[in-house]
């Protein structure tokens, strides 16, 4: 049988191919992602049933996608907002990455990694191992309705500063290995040339141009991508990454009103390319050694584990137990941004081909694992803070605070600060008079984790205690079972 080997035909495999197998994915709630590599290895000339003979038939083509994919989390990257996320976010984001990476160069040393002159795999292990995947995370979250819970926005926060961080490592990556300084020093001066140049083009000169097209709603997409592309292409020209560059111009549109509708329209477009960049990434997989999945699962636990290390941040910062461990639940996968990383380390000839299995291999490991871990992350928090407490760190709430408040008898008791919480004070603040609205205020009590709405009630001299509401004994003790509503 003479399987086609042709471009056209060897996209149709791809896609094709990738569709079915991504349907299957789905049924079981898994990451695509996973199911386009795998659609890689069954098709692929290395493992599986070799219907494409030669992947480098669709790299180009896959190397677009990537570009689209790095455009499209530049595009999504909202700098004020993250600044606006406070001392948690940008604390916990700016300090996990380089701990993490210190924790990864130890523990992959510990279990024999080494650095060699064209293999280096301890330095891009750690890094790797330092991202988690916005991809997944954001999914999840959004389907539990969590994105916008106080551990969901410091999540978010942490995974935008730790996609900073990889425009950093894409910046230095092709001469992190030189041992001269100057060649270092040179690709940072060139990344921030393109960083600076790059945002005051978006300031004084796109405005206009997006102005003059945005008539024509298609040319307003035309007009991203092509952005899109000259700072990928002037990325190359100064050798850097050309996905560094595509990172670049989607944060530097991030803010424009036309942001919204160009993601709207280029994520249809990123989809396909990107399927075939995980095929084809999927193609490279050679069959494992026993060594290399020894490693990789070894490295899928420390992902998990390591992901500990913002709890303390966040609990210094008396954000609460639960608040502090959440997010650590949250984060504990391996980033798509590492996947991208390792593959450019093997384009460089930095590591090797197992390197890139490892990543991989990990990636998929704690994905699936991920996917569990936050569907159930209130009860692992649970449990997670029991430990804690164990070990003598106190939580926000306090049984006292809370008997105190029981004894009060307040006739209303809200379980929880949400919008439905909310517009009810709202309305009794605003639409009743100020008598009314003082009245009602002495008959409630709010019960809430989140330290930020705390200290608000407390300014508006509402009564509110910090407890996690899925505790019984947090109900308990704050004598629900007296309230009247």
């Amino acid at each position: 049988m003479n399987v086609p080997t042709d471009l056209l035909s060897s996209i149709g495999i791809c896609v094709g191919a990738a569709a079915l197998i991504a349907a299957v994915t789905w049924r079981f709630r898994q990451p695509l992602i996973i199911a386009y590599l795998a659609t890689g290895v069954i098709i692929g000339p290395r493992i599986g049933l070799r219907f494409i003979t030669n992947e480098d038939s669709i790299q180009t083509v896959a190397e677009i996608g990537l570009i689209l994919l790095l455009f499209v989390i530049g595009l999504e990257i909202d700098l004020r907002k993250m600044a606006s996320g406070g001392l948690a976010v940008l604390l916990t984001g700016a300090l996990q990455v380089p701990i993490c990476i210190a924790l990864g160069l130890g523990f992959f040393t510990v279990v024999g990694v080494t650095n060699s002159q064209h293999n280096n795999a301890l330095l891009y292990l750690a890094a790797c191992m330092s991202l988690s995947s916005t991809l997944v995370v954001v999914k999840i979250l959004n389907d539990k309705f969590e994105l916008d819970t106080l551990p969901g926005r410091i999540t978010l926060g942490v995974l935008v500063i730790q996609d900073l961080w990889a425009v950093g490592m894409l910046a230095v990556q092709p001469n992190i290995l030189n041992p001269n300084l100057v060649p270092l020093l040179g690709s940072l001066w060139r990344g921030a040339v393109l960083v600076v140049g790059g945002f005051a083009l978006s300031k004084y000169v796109l405005p206009y141009l997006f102005r003059m097209v945005a008539k024509a709603p298609e040319l307003v997409l035309v007009s991203a991508l092509g952005w899109c592309f000259f700072l990928a292409g002037a990325a190359s020209l100064i050798g850097l990454s050309r996905e560094m560059g595509a990172l670049i111009a989607g944060v530097s549109l991030s803010t424009f009103p036309y942001n919204v509708d160009v993601v709207a329209k280029a994520v249809s477009l990123r989809d396909f390319f990107v399927t075939l960049f995980f095929v084809a990434l999927g193609m490279q997989i050679t069959i494992p050694s026993l060594e290399v999945l020894e490693l990789a699962l070894a490295a899928s636990v420390f992902v998990i584990v390591s992901r500990v290390v913002v709890v303390p941040i966040l609990y210094a910062l008396r954000l609460g137990l639960r608040t502090s461990i959440v997010p650590a639940i949250n984060l504990a996968q391996v980033s798509e941004f590492s996947i991208v990383i390792a593959s450019l380390g093997v384009t460089l000839h930095q590591i090797n081909q197992d390197v890139l299995t490892v990543v991989i291999v990990t990636f998929a490991v704690t994905s699936v694992v991920s996917t569990y871990m936050i569907n159930f992350s209130h009860p692992i928090q649970r449990l997670l803070a029991a430990g804690f407490k164990a070990v003598g760190l106190k939580d926000l709430d306090s049984k006292a605070e809370l008997a105190e408040a029981a004894e009060v008898h307040q006739p209303v008791i809200f379980l929880g600060f949400f919008r439905d919480t909310s517009s009810i004070l709202y309305e009794f603040e605003h639409e009743g008079s100020a008598e009314e609205s003082r009245r009602f205020i002495e008959k409630i009590l709010v019960i809430d984790f989140n330290p930020t709405v705390l200290r608000e009630l407390r300014r508006k001299n509402i009564k509110c205690v910090y407890g996690d509401i899925a505790h019984a004994d947090t109900l308990r003790h704050a004598g629900v079972e007296h309230a009247q509503l």
